[in-house]
């Protein structure tokens, strides 16, 4: 890999920076390469040990990719993104236990990025976390009231501590905001059932169905809510089509 190194940057720097514009460009393969030259130049530079770490998780090495974040963290604690790259590798691993670890280093180290308490509460959520995802949830919606993602993500983890009425009043918040998302009316069924009202939870798994029609999830949702209702004829005429 022959180039010539501009007199203003080393050669760590350099590399690095011909990696990220082939990042960029999607081309992941020829850019780890640059990622390894940097490093190779010098194994102290935390940002080339994080971008070879994207590279990787990227061409879906996630296993390396974890090597490659936590070298990045080790010598350099309170770099976010090796924090935020390994949280997305861990969870590509669906090992949530430390993928909430390592969101809640994200999270401790930018407590004003809204992003990372909804992700940290995803990862929670993930690990079966339930109540305490919620406090996560809070503090992105604390930072943006109208932050979708926190809403959803929130209702559903009211809806698996049995806090259907908290849920509810989430998801008519998101649907204010946005009609067009079919889980948000697949919750909403979810949550209704929980209080007993099948037919309302029929007509939001509908909505979901109008955006999905072949949703199997929705459609198994909805045969529930018309059994509850004792309407066996018309879930039997459902589970025929699914």
């Amino acid at each position: 890999m022959a180039t010539t190194i501009g007199a203003s940057e080393d050669a760590a720097t350099y590399y690095d920076h011909l990696g990220l514009k082939l990042y960029s460009a999607r081309n992941y393969t020829e850019a780890l390469d640059y990622f390894n030259s940097s490093i190779d130049q010098d194994a102290s530079y935390a940002e080339a040990w994080v971008h070879r770490g994207d590279a990787l998780r990227a061409l879906r090495q996630y296993n390396a990719s974890v090597d490659s974040y936590q070298r990045a963290a080790e010598i350099d604690g309170a770099l976010v993104p090796a924090w935020a790259g390994l949280t997305e590798s861990y969870a590509a691993l669906k090992d949530y236990a430390n993928a909430s670890l390592a969101a809640a280093n994200a999270t401790s180290l930018s407590p004003k990025n809204k992003y990372y308490w909804q992700r940290e509460g995803q990862m929670l959520q993930m690990a079966g976390r339930f109540p305490e995802s919620l406090s996560r949830f809070s503090q992105a919606l604390a930072l943006d009231a109208s932050y979708k993602d926190a809403m959803l993500y929130q209702a559903l983890s009211y809806i698996a501590a049995g806090d259907s009425t908290q849920a509810l009043a989430l998801l008519d918040q998101y649907l204010a905001l946005d009609h067009s998302n079919k889980v948000v009316y697949n919750a909403r069924g979810m949550a209704l059932e929980a209080e007993g009202r099948y037919a309302e939870a029929a007509r939001a798994y509908d909505k979901a169905l109008e955006i999905d029609p072949k949703w199997r999830t929705a459609l198994g949702n909805r045969m529930h809510a018309l059994l509850a209702q004792g309407k066996g004829s018309e879930a039997m005429e459902l589970f025929l089509k699914v």
